[in-house]
C-alpha cells in the first residue's frame, strides 16, 4: 500500500472543541497559537504532540488556538478535517511517500522538528534522506529546488522530497523559522537527516539551528 504525508490547518475559537474524533493515522499535531487539550494532554504554543490512535477529544483554551497537523495516510484518501462548532480546518497540502521502501518489513520514524535562521541565514545545498512537509512560522523564506525558486510566508507550507538538492535563503532583516515533519528511515533516530551536496560546503559554518519536538517510529 502506498501512503502520504498531509498538512492540515485547524482554528478553533475560545474553549472550541471538535464533534467527531480524528481516526487512528501517525499524526503530529503542533500548537502553532494558544493552547489546547489533546486526547486529555495540555499542548501550549510552540509544543508538539504525536499519537498513532484514534483521537477522541480536542479542546482549545479560552483564547482560541491555531493548530498545525500533519498526517501519514493511505494514498487516495479522503481529507481529515477537524468538524466541530467555532473551527474551521483545511487540508492544504499532501504529497506521495515514494523515497522510502514501504515493503522492507522495518518501521519509519516521524519526526517533527524546527529550523531557524538568524537574519541572512541559509542552509547550503543539502539532501535529506525521507520526504517531509514544511511549514513557516516566522519570517520569511525563499526554496531553490529543482530548477525553480518559490518565496513563502508565515502559514504557507511546502514539500521535500528528501532526495531533490534544496538551497534555503532566509529573510534578510528578519529572523525565520520553519517548522517540518518528515518521514525517514528508522535508523536515524536521534541523528540527523541532512547531507550536503557540494564538497565546499560540509565544512563550512552553519547558521541554521534545531529544535526538536517529536521522533517516534511508526508501522503502517
Amino acid at each position: 500500500m502506498s501512503n502520504d504525508i498531509r498538512f492540515c490547518q485547524d482554528r478553533f475559537g475560545g474553549k472550541a472543541a471538535i464533534a467527531s474524533p480524528l481516526p487512528a493515522v501517525n499524526r503530529v499535531i503542533y500548537v502553532a497559537e494558544g493552547r489546547a487539550t489533546i486526547a486529555g494532554d495540555a499542548v501550549s504554543t510552540d509544543q508538539a504532540w504525536f499519537g498513532p490512535a484514534a483521537v477522541a477529544s480536542i479542546e482549545a483554551g479560552s483564547g482560541g488556538a491555531t493548530l498545525w497537523r500533519w498526517e501519514v495516510v493511505p494514498s487516495g484518501s479522503t481529507d481529515i478535517l477537524a468538524q466541530g462548532d467555532d473551527v474551521s480546518s483545511q487540508c492544504a497540502l499532501s504529497a506521495p511517500i515514494e523515497t522510502l521502501d514501504p515493503g522492507d518489513g522495518s518501521q519509519w520514524l516521524m519526526r517533527c522538528d524546527s529550523v531557524s535562521f538568524p537574519p541572512g541565514g541559509c542552509a547550503y545545498t543539502h539532501v535529506h534522506q525521507g520526504p517531509g512537509i514544511r511549514c513557516l512560522k516566522d519570517g520569511k523564506i525563499r526554496i531553490d529546488a529543482e530548477g525553480h525558486s518559490e518565496h513563502y510566508a508565515p502559514g504557507q507550507p511546502w514539500f521535500e522530497s528528501g532526495p531533490d538538492p534544496v538551497f534555503a535563503q532566509a529573510d534578510a532583516i528578519e529572523p525565520t523559522r520553519f517548522i517540518r515533519v518528515m518521514v525517514l528511515p528508522r535508523a536515524l533516530k536521534g541523528q540527523s537527516s541532512i547531507r550536503y551536496v557540494l564538497d565546499e560546503d560540509k565544512d563550512k559554518p552553519k547558521t541554521q539551528q534545531y529544535r526538536g519536538y517529536v521522533d517516534e517510529f511508526i508501522d503502517l
